[in-house]
């Protein structure tokens, strides 16, 4: 099984700008997302279709080509991050954790000035 996705808004990291919030029960502090990333993940699940019925749980690999609108150096490890919470918030994976995202082979970050965007292929391993 092969799905592919295309998320067509310029690809956002999750750790930049984040929040340094306090818990109002407990009054310890935490980190949060920042609101142009909580943005971002709300407007990329419009892309993330279809849907399975259930969400995905068991070994895939994840490649993700990340097209930047600029050349600016980005950290793929903190994209990579991003494009997997989403697709745990979109319900297309059921966690982002080892067992289900296996691999993450051919994910790169290139260059479209005219069309950044995120390409996401998920692969089912059938490996034991």
């Amino acid at each position: 099984m092969i799905q592919k996705y295309i998320i067509s808004l310029p690809p956002i990291t999750k750790k930049n700008s984040q929040q340094i919030l306090t818990n109002h029960r407990t009054g310890k502090p935490f980190i949060a997302p920042s609101s142009a990333y909580k943005r971002y993940e709300e407007q990329a699940i419009y892309f993330l279709t279809p849907k399975p019925k259930t969400p995905l749980a068991g070994r895939y690999c994840v490649t993700a080509v990340f097209y930047m609108p600029t050349r600016r150096s980005v950290d793929l490890t903190n994209l990579l991050e991003a494009a997997h919470d989403t697709l745990v918030a979109a319900k297309i994976l059921a966690d982002d954790n080892n067992t289900i995202i296996a691999s993450v082979d051919g994910s790169r970050v290139l260059y479209d000035k005219e069309n950044p965007r995120t390409e996401i292929i998920i692969q089912e391993l059938n490996e034991p």
